[in-house]
């Protein structure tokens, strides 16, 4: 678990509308698997708009850094970085600044993901970065306590995901479901219009059924569409469960 955020440093970021990715929200981030890459990120991306539209469910994507500006173009559903560098725009080479992400019509960014973890005054620094600019954090979390101490930077999102959990088998939702609720709770006592995402092992309608049951706010979902034969039929079986 990550070290309390510094309260010497930049205060909490003002509140940002949680609802503006819809609510409830299917976030899929397609990480940088092979398929998902350039034209396979735009294939995806096109059938989960599509199918959100049609069924009247938020959706948010999250494609590679190269496919942001292209998709965030071509898009009506909101694209989300996986990253971002809390560097300020200027003379630093291979960082990508929320600045960057702005100018590419990119809407927020994934925040502190387990594959990409940072400590606690840089999550911190990130969501006060991106919110003066207007784009929303989704910030993410390992387990209950780093979900409480994170509610407190008051992020519009907050996504769990147990590590051990993330590529598997097993749901959250269902393996660990007081993690879940555990998070639900920890997150309203701290930030109550912070809406909790279930993430890590999401496959299928029920999984997305049972997590909304314990109170979370969406599904943040990867290898459920990624790894899948056919991407399109998983994104069906996902949004069924809304």
């Amino acid at each position: 678990m990550p070290s309390a955020p510094d309260r010497s440093g930049p205060a909490p970021p003002p509140r940002t509308e949680a609802v503006a990715f819809g609510a409830p929200l299917l976030l899929l981030n397609l990480k940088t698997y092979p398929v998902c890459l350039g034209e396979g990120a735009r294939t995806v991306a096109r059938a989960l708009s599509s199918a959100a539209r049609e069924l009247g469910v938020g959706a948010a994507i999250a494609p590679a850094t190269p496919d942001l500006g292209r998709l965030s173009a071509e898009l009506s559903i909101p694209v989300l970085a996986q990253h971002t560098d809390v560097t300020p725009a200027g003379p630093h080479t291979g960082t990508v600044p929320p600045e960057a992400l702005r100018a590419a019509g990119v809407r927020g960014s994934l925040v502190n993901h387990s594959e990409h973890r940072l400590d606690a005054a840089t999550t911190e620094r990130t969501c006060v970065r991106l919110t003066a600019l207007g784009l929303i954090p989704v910030v993410c979390a390992g387990t209950v306590e780093e979900a409480r101490e994170l509610a407190r930077l008051r992020p519009p999102y907050l996504a769990v995901e147990p590590p051990e959990l993330i590529g598997g088998d097993r749901a959250v939702s269902t393996a660990r479901p007081e993690v879940v609720e555990g998070t639900v709770v920890a997150v309203r006592e701290v930030s109550p219009d912070t809406r909790v995402l279930c993430g890590a092992g999401v496959h299928d309608r029920q999984d997305v059924r049972r997590a909304l049951e314990l109170g979370s706010g969406g599904v943040l979902v990867a290898s459920a569409v990624t790894r899948a034969a056919n991407p399109r039929a998983a994104i069906a079986e996902l949004l069924a469960g809304f």
